[in-house]
């Protein structure tokens, strides 16, 4: 006979891996440009990029010594990606 502490734990495990499963997704958020759909992810990243060299111009512009270009800018298109998708999406 099985312990009822084992039982629980794996009703407790069955529940927790397949629970995911069971819920089901919503349409993926997508974007109609002239009759064809593009994900929203990739208008949220080219718009980062786009921010992102506004601010290089700014600060080329006001002449400020940036330390790690690459990984200041990179993390710029990241937060501003992100920043979009939860603006416009969530």
């Amino acid at each position: 006979m099985i312990a009822p502490r084992i039982v629980s734990v794996r009703r407790a495990l069955l529940l927790f891996f397949v629970s995911p499963l069971l819920v089901s997704c919503s349409r993926a958020p997508s974007v109609d440009i002239l009759g064809s759909f593009f994900p929203a992810w990739l208008i949220c990243f080219v718009l980062a990029i786009v921010f992102t060299a506004l601010v290089r111009l700014v600060v080329l512009r006001l002449r400020i010594k940036v330390a790690l270009p690459t990984l200041l800018y990179s993390s710029l298109a990241v937060f501003f990606t992100f920043a979009l998708w939860l603006i416009f999406f969530y």
